[in-house]
């Protein structure tokens, strides 16, 4: 994808360069030439008044093997549906299936996709409303050389090592999975990006392990396992994890995320880096919808809608080392995400129930990827 392209009038926020004003973002042989210059002769040019234009938002926790997996939604529907033009598939493959994954969905989706590798062998394979069989039960389904192979074959696209552990994800397995893990990722030179759910093993005993660079997904999952402990303070195995260098990360999903979790942990200062959706098939109609309903929660939370933006343009770039996206500076890839915030009462449901009225939302207007566009 190679487009010029003029997105005019709109509302650019790139907090990665600290700019905030209307300006004509310009895209010229698929990467941006600039802010108020000018045009190439015969580019597209969109009208973007009245709404919000940003480097490309990138969702770093996905679902989106749609066909090959039970949890997969459609990747172009969903990134154009949340204004995203990255999505980061968070283990949905395995090295058993994850050819499949590469040429049938990857390779001709619109929005560009990248992945976390499961070091199951299968990926995650039994999730639906009906069928939950937690893929790390099995250790002999921990694929560490076949992780290994399949990584090197596809590193255009794997971008590190996924694994899930917990009472439901791991089991009677409980925190051995991490290790195979991370011995894999180690030898690879990748990050790791951990799914946690209910204890064993706990939050504490996770984080510990993680590396700089390394990944805690559901960073703000509800008890048991919070992030804070019974009187609210967030516990100090996060705090020396942060300090490390680990990146947390939101994934909302369908269990992950409690609005009593997340006001113990900014009320202490404890920030994600990322904001993402854990989109899937169980959730994508709700608690989570897509990544603009998460980040809209924030704004609720009391982030500037620049906060926002920065948690899911520049942050999960810098988290996956990708410097030419997450700001509008010359030279950047051309992509970029319009999207409004539309004012009008919302309810904002956390996964367990808890509900926030908030007197707006963010709503999407289209995205262009390499400079070519597409309207939501």
């Amino acid at each position: 994808m190679a487009g010029d392209l003029v997105i005019r009038n709109g509302r650019v926020i790139d907090p990665a360069s600290g700019i905030d004003r209307v300006a004509d973002v310009v895209i010229e042989g698929g990467r941006i030439a600039g802010l108020d210059v000018g045009a190439p002769v015969g580019a597209k040019v969109v009208d973007a008044s009245g709404a919000i234009v940003t480097p490309g938002l990138i969702d770093l926790h996905t679902h989106v093997y749609w066909g090959g997996t039970s949890l997969g939604v459609a990747p172009d529907a969903y990134a154009l549906r949340s204004a995203t033009t990255m999505l980061v598939d968070a283990g949905s493959a395995g090295p058993g299936n994850y050819r499949g994954f590469a040429e049938y969905v990857i390779a001709p989706a619109f929005t560009r996709i990248l992945a976390y590798l499961h070091i199951s062998f299968a990926g995650i394979y039994a999730f639906s409303d009906r069928i939950m069989v937690g893929e790390s039960h099995d250790m002999r389904l921990m694929a560490a050389r076949e992780a290994a192979a399949v990584a090197r074959e596809h590193a255009d696209t794997v971008v590190g090592i996924k694994v899930r552990v917990g009472a439901h994800a791991s089991g009677p397995s409980g925190i051995a999975p991490l290790d195979v893990a991370l011995d894999a990722a180690d030898e690879l030179g990748l990050p790791l990006m951990v799914h946690i759910d209910e204890p064993p093993p706990s939050y504490g005993e996770v984080v510990s392990r993680l590396r700089p660079g390394d990944v805690l997904t559901h960073c703000f999952r509800p008890y048991p396992n919070a992030p804070v402990d019974g009187k609210g303070h967030v516990r100090p195995e996060i705090l020396e994890a942060r300090e490390r260098g680990v990146v947390f990360d939101i994934a909302h999903g369908k269990g992950s995320f409690s609005w009593k979790s997340a006001r113990a942990a900014l009320g202490q200062g404890f920030r994600p880096n990322v904001i993402s959706s854990d989109v899937h098939i169980l959730n994508i109609d709700g608690p989570a919808y897509d990544n603009l309903h998460v980040m809209t929660k924030f704004m609720a939370l009391g982030w500037t809608l620049p906060e926002v933006v920065e948690a899911a343009s520049a942050a999960p770039a810098r988290a996956l080392g990708l410097p030419d996206l997450g700001h509008l500076r010359k030279g950047a890839l051309g992509d970029v995400s319009v999207f409004r915030e539309v004012e009008g009462a919302v309810e904002l449901e956390d996964v367990l129930g808890e509900t926030v009225p908030f007197d707006r939302r963010l709503t999407s207007v289209g995205i262009a990827v390499g400079g070519e566009w597409r309207a939501a």
